[in-house]
């Protein structure tokens, strides 16, 4: 069954934090599926991606690139796994009917915004009644992760 983990940002924005994070899964010899809410966002995160850190480079691709399955990390607003991604991302309170395809579901989410608060307690309210094993992590004042019980 899909590991799901929760992801409440509080002191940096996904933009900055998603680039981290993919940087861990790429590492560990995954590929990542990120599912975001529009084609606008994924071209704004694409930029992101090329332009998070001017010394480190994180291959990645989305529709607009092709070679889809040769991307370790794929952008996309629909829910598709073309790279063969053991790693579901999801942002902007997207849902991808695939999900139990993947190893693991990272539900990043603004802490800050009461709307997008109430969306991921429902979305773990559902995932808990479904059984899968649920981790949720909270951003700290200093920027790391600490896992909320």
């Amino acid at each position: 069954m899909t590991e799901v983990r929760f992801y409440q940002l509080k002191k940096h924005p996904l933009e900055r934090v998603l680039p981290k994070l993919l940087e861990k899964v790429v590492s560990s010899g995954a590929r990542a599926v990120i599912m975001a809410g529009s084609q606008e966002r994924i071209a704004a995160l694409n930029s992101v991606l090329w332009t998070y850190d001017p010394g480190a480079f994180l291959a990645h691709g989305s529709a607009e690139d092709g070679y889809d399955s040769d991307q370790p990390v794929w952008l996309t607003a629909s829910p598709e796994n073309p790279n063969g991604a053991s790693v579901l991302v999801l942002t902007d309170g997207a849902s991808h009917d695939g999900m139990d395809s993947f190893e693991k579901c990272l539900e990043i989410f603004d802490g800050d915004d009461e709307r997008t608060l109430t969306q991921a307690r429902e979305r773990w309210k559902i995932y808990e009644q479904a059984g899968y094993p649920l981790t949720y992590y909270k951003q700290t004042a200093q920027g790391g992760w600490q896992i909320r019980e």
